[in-house]
C-alpha cells in the first residue's frame, strides 16, 4: 500500500469521524471546533487529488470565512437561546423527526444503491481519458489560468458573492444582537 493510499485513508477517517462527531454532539462549542478539523480534512483531501487551488480557497473561505462567522454567532447568542438548543432531547425517535429520518434514509439507500451498481473501472470515459493519456499533471499554468480567469472574466459573480457573503454577516449580527428595551 502506497503512502498516498494511506494518507487518502487517514484524512477519510478524520473527516467522517470528525463531521458524524460534529452532527451528533450536544455542545455547541465542541461542534464548531470539531467542524473546525472536518473543513482541514477535507483541505487536505483536495491537496491529494492535486487541486491545490481548491484547497487554499476551502481553507480561505470555509475555515477563515464561514467557521469565523459561525462562532461569532455563537458568541453573540444570547443565553436563553443557547439554553433552548442544548435542551436534551429525550427520545431517539419521535413524530417530529420523522420526516428528517425518513429524508436521510431514502438518500442512504440512493447513495448505496449508487455505489453499489457503479463500476468505476470500466466507466467508458476513463477508459477513454487513460488511452489518450489525457492526465492532469501539477504546474503552475493552471492556477494562474484560474487567477486570471477569477479577475478578469468572472470578476461580476466574484463581486456578487463578496457582497451576498457580506449581506450574511450583517444579517447574522443583526439577528443575534441583543435587543434594548427602553
Amino acid at each position: 500500500m502506497s503512502l498516498v493510499r494511506i494518507l487518502f485513508y487517514f484524512l477519510s477517517f478524520i473527516a467522517i469521524a470528525s463531521a458524524l462527531y460534529a452532527a451528533a454532539s450536544k455542545n455547541l462549542v465542541r461542534s464548531i471546533f470539531v467542524f473546525f478539523v472536518t473543513l482541514f480534512a477535507l483541505a487536505g483531501l483536495y491537496v491529494l487529488a492535486l487541486a491545490d487551488f481548491v484547497a487554499v480557497t476551502q481553507v480561505v473561505i470555509y475555515v477563515g470565512g464561514i467557521l469565523v462567522l459561525i462562532l461569532f454567532a455563537f458568541m453573540l447568542s444570547g443565553k436563553e437561546t443557547l439554553n433552548v438548543i442544548q435542551q436534551p432531547n429525550s427520545k431517539l425517535f419521535s413524530v417530529k423527526k420523522l420526516p428528517a429520518i425518513l429524508l436521510a434514509s431514502l438518500f442512504f439507500i440512493v447513495l448505496l444503491n449508487v455505489v453499489l451498481k457503479a463500476d468505476v473501472d470500466n466507466l467508458s470515459w476513463v477508459k477513454d481519458s487513460v488511452n489518450l493519456k489525457n492526465e492532469i499533471t501539477p504546474n503552475a499554468i493552471m492556477i494562474d489560468n484560474i487567477g486570471v480567469n477569477l479577475m478578469t472574466r468572472y470578476l461580476l459573480p466574484f463581486e456578487a458573492i463578496s457582497i451576498l457573503l457580506l449581506m450574511a454577516l450583517v444579517g447574522a449580527a443583526h439577528l443575534s444582537r441583543k435587543q434594548v428595551k427602553a
